[in-house]
């Protein structure tokens, strides 16, 4: 009755993530290297050994297709909401384009 992991037993580090959808996305995005905060994992590769012994239970969608079907999901939810999607919660604000940035350095 303990809890086990579920993920892809493949590690990637969050670089990984950003070279894949950019490249997939045909994005001219900038990476933007921060330092890591200090609780952030330095291993990210789930050992699924427990749901394979007790449920046989092992991922069937590989990484990429995975990251197909997000970046259609939301490239569909864009198109619904008209090309911009706003954050929600308490502490919630519109991301700043370069747009954004200068126009509130001229003012």
């Amino acid at each position: 009755d303990s809890p086990c992991n579920i993920g892809n037993p493949e590690e990637y580090s969050i670089k990984d993530f950003a070279e894949q959808i950019k490249e997939m996305t045909n994005s001219t995005s900038t990476i933007t290297y921060l330092p890591a905060v200090a609780d952030d994992p330095t291993q990210r590769k789930a050992d699924i050994s427990v749901a394979k012994r007790e449920i046989n239970w092992e991922p069937k969608v590989t990484v990429r297709e995975g990251l197909q079907k997000t970046i259609a999901y939301f490239t569909n939810e864009l198109e619904i909401a008209g090309g911009e999607i706003l954050p929600t919660g308490p502490d919630a604000a519109r991301p700043k384009g370069k747009l954004d940035t200068m126009s509130s350095s001229v003012s």
